[in-house]
């Protein structure tokens, strides 16, 4: 083919977008090309735990899951409202402790712990990053990763909430299946939650003060409440990451606090596409299993994330989802010049 004398085209599939959410359908044919990614994304989800060959690769599927809910809640923050956080750690200690509390202490079970912990950690959370509201980009990302290293220095030091020993004797959940299967369908209804919400009414607002929060404020509207408001939703999702974790391990200790839930939500995100709130998710349905595998290497693993990430930065930068919906809803052909 003479390339000199001809060019690629890249066309739609020929239906027409009305809105983000509004589309013009002509028949079945094109109400399934838009409804099939989502139907594979649920059903897959849900048939996870029935394709795994054993319990171990079961239970990874469920941390999965809990590394999710940390990805969707730092894209949600990063993405539409513009505050990296680093918080990933925060939210899972403050919510597994809460949760921890609330069963071994005053033996709550989990069906009203996990709740009860997540709005907890979220009014915690966010009481405690109001002030840090006025910051942005890296300032406010350095407190959020500051929260959870004080914190479990403090734990440490002062020997409360169990010390270095944590909380034992946690209630689990009743079977694996019931464990594996809260935590998936936590993920697709927080997943499609979000991106309900990104597109209502205050989630223009929201998105609005990401790109100029001057316009919102001269229209008479508090940003600092908006912030606020949607920290408390990423800070409510991870707390019931941590909530659910410490129910999964009966444990909950200052191995809650580790950075490890503050940086591969992080890489997943980078992977998966960032805004696009399902990307991170299938991030994590790649770095997770890859890290257990690789978990006989110990700290090497790291190497191995920081090249993925390093290609992925400079080779696909816009992440997976994109250029998977990119490709989904266009295609490419040569036309001449």
């Amino acid at each position: 083919m003479d390339t000199q004398q001809q060019r690629k085209e890249r066309l739609d599939r020929g239906i027409k977008v009305r809105t983000d959410g509004l589309y013009a359908l002509m028949g079945w044919q094109e109400l399934g090309y838009l409804t099939l990614p989502r139907l594979i994304l649920i059903v897959g989800m849900l048939a996870l735990p029935l394709l795994m060959p054993g319990m171990y690769w079961q239970r990874v599927i469920t941390i999965v899951c809990i590394y999710a809910l940390l990805a969707l809640s730092f894209d949600f923050l990063a993405h539409f409202v513009g505050l990296v956080s680093l918080g990933g750690a925060f939210f899972i200690g403050v919510g597994g402790y809460f949760s921890a509390i609330f069963n071994a202490s005053f033996g709550i079970p989990p069906l009203f712990s996990i709740p009860m912990a997540t709005v907890s950690g979220a009014i915690v959370c966010t009481l405690l990053l109001i002030p840090c509201l006025p910051l942005r980009g890296v300032y406010f990302a350095i407190v959020t990763l500051m929260y959870p290293l004080a914190l479990a220095r403090v734990i440490e030091a002062t020997d409360i909430l169990g010390g270095t020993d944590g909380i034992m004797g946690i209630d689990s959940f009743s079977n694996s299946w019931v464990e594996q299967y809260v935590a998936i369908v936590l993920v697709l209804l927080f997943l499609f939650g979000l991106r309900r919400l990104v597109n209502t009414d205050i989630g223009l607002v929201v998105r609005a003060v990401k790109d100029n929060d001057q316009a919102v404020r001269a229209s008479g509207m508090s940003v600092n409440f908006y912030k606020a408001g949607a920290v408390f939703i990423a800070s409510g999702i991870g707390c019931l990451g941590g909530a659910c974790l410490v129910h999964i391990y009966m444990w909950a200790g200052i191995s809650l606090f580790a950075l490890d839930f503050s940086i591969l939500p992080i890489a997943a995100t980078v992977i998966g596409g960032s805004g696009t709130l399902v990307g991170p998710v299938l991030g994590c349905l790649i770095l997770v299993p890859i890290s257990e595998l690789l978990r006989d290497f110990g700290t090497l693993r790291i190497v191995f994330y920081a090249i993925l990430l390093v290609c992925f930065v400079v080779f696909r930068s816009e992440g997976l989802m994109v250029y998977g919906e990119r490709k989904y809803h266009q295609f490419e052909r040569w036309v001449k010049v």
